[in-house]
């Protein structure tokens, strides 16, 4: 793979988005971290953002953070969804469609992480499986007509947790009812999501379905409350030392990769974006490697049909 980055040694930066009157996104997990970043970049440019979030009290908070640092006339809508709760999310999906006449770009960035002991959600699955993967599945799928509409993007936030687990999907025992530990349930998770994407990708061009563009990206090594809302006690040690390193970069650095991804124009679609540092944890954003277990064609089939058949959500493709 050719490692010359196209936005040349600083990498991609959010100087490139120009001004954004009139564009809609659609965020998951905006509260903190890069989420809320990247809501705040989309809003300087003047684009209008709906914000999806579990906790409504941390959303109409985040609200008031945002109109502080840019004025009380940036357009924000709240809307209140669980990604664990398949009810919640469809809902959500209804409401978005009811409230706004085009995305210009979906941002699938809200995540749990490293949950120390197997929990199962409403729906029956891994809590990690089915809030990263199968919420986000759903709610891609419902809001795919619009955006389709639109001419808009489909944004995956992966992380490069997708090869420091399992590297497979463990389509004989999902949701770890045997073995279950943190890392290899979240890397399985991280993994379908990423996979998923570029089966997209293919699904939609057998078709000639070539305004809709999907992305897949993630944040490296970023300094955010992900760790330390889910995981462990000693997970939290861990990453909190880490954030002490230089093998981490703030928040707003992790969420360049997603709003490149929304709003860079002429990106090739079959790349990887993130940090192109040290370990692609931190570094000037950019394409970079993906492992091919990521592009197992074969996986990637299987997964999308037993979404389709544990969600009762299809593509409408």
């Amino acid at each position: 793979m050719n490692t010359t980055n196209p936005f040349g040694k600083k990498g991609w930066t959010p100087d490139r988005i120009k001004d954004l009157s009139g564009k809609t996104f659609v965020i998951t997990g905006t509260t903190s971290g890069t989420g809320f970043e990247a809501a705040r970049i989309l809003l300087s440019k003047n684009a209008r953002v709906v914000m999806l979030n579990r906790n409504p009290k941390k959303a109409a908070d985040t609200t008031v953070q945002l109109k502080k640092l840019l004025g009380n006339r940036i357009d924000i809508i709240n809307i209140t969804m669980d990604l664990g709760d398949q009810a919640s999310v469809k809902k959500a999906a209804t409401e978005v469609l009811e409230k706004v006449g085009r995305i210009d770009a979906l941002m699938c960035n809200g995540a749990i992480a490293q949950v120390p002991k197997q929990q199962i959600t409403k729906d029956g699955w891994e809590s990690q499986m089915g809030v990263n993967f199968f919420g986000h599945w759903t709610l891609q799928a419902l809001l795919f007509p619009l955006i389709e509409k639109s001419n808009g993007r489909i944004v995956t936030v992966g992380s490069l947790g997708y090869d420091m687990g399992i590297k497979a999907i463990k389509f004989d025992d999902l949701n770890w009812d045997k073995d279950y530990t943190p890392n290899d349930a979240y890397s399985q998770s991280k993994l379908a999501q990423i996979m998923t994407i570029y089966e997209l990708q293919d699904r939609l061009a057998a078709v000639g379905k070539t305004g809709v563009k999907a992305y897949a990206c993630h944040p490296g090594s970023s300094r955010t409350s992900l760790i330390s809302t889910s995981g462990s006690f000693m997970m939290k040690m861990f990453f909190g030392l880490m954030k002490l390193s230089p093998l981490t970069q703030p928040a707003e650095n992790g969420a360049y990769p997603e709003l490149m991804c929304a709003t860079e124009p002429e990106l090739d679609q079959s790349a990887f974006y993130g940090p192109t540092g040290r370990s692609n944890w931190v570094g000037p954003v950019g394409p970079h490697e993906l492992k091919p277990h990521a592009k197992d064609k074969v996986a990637a089939n299987k997964l999308w049909e037993l979404a389709e058949k544990e969600t009762g959500v299809s593509w409408n493709v």
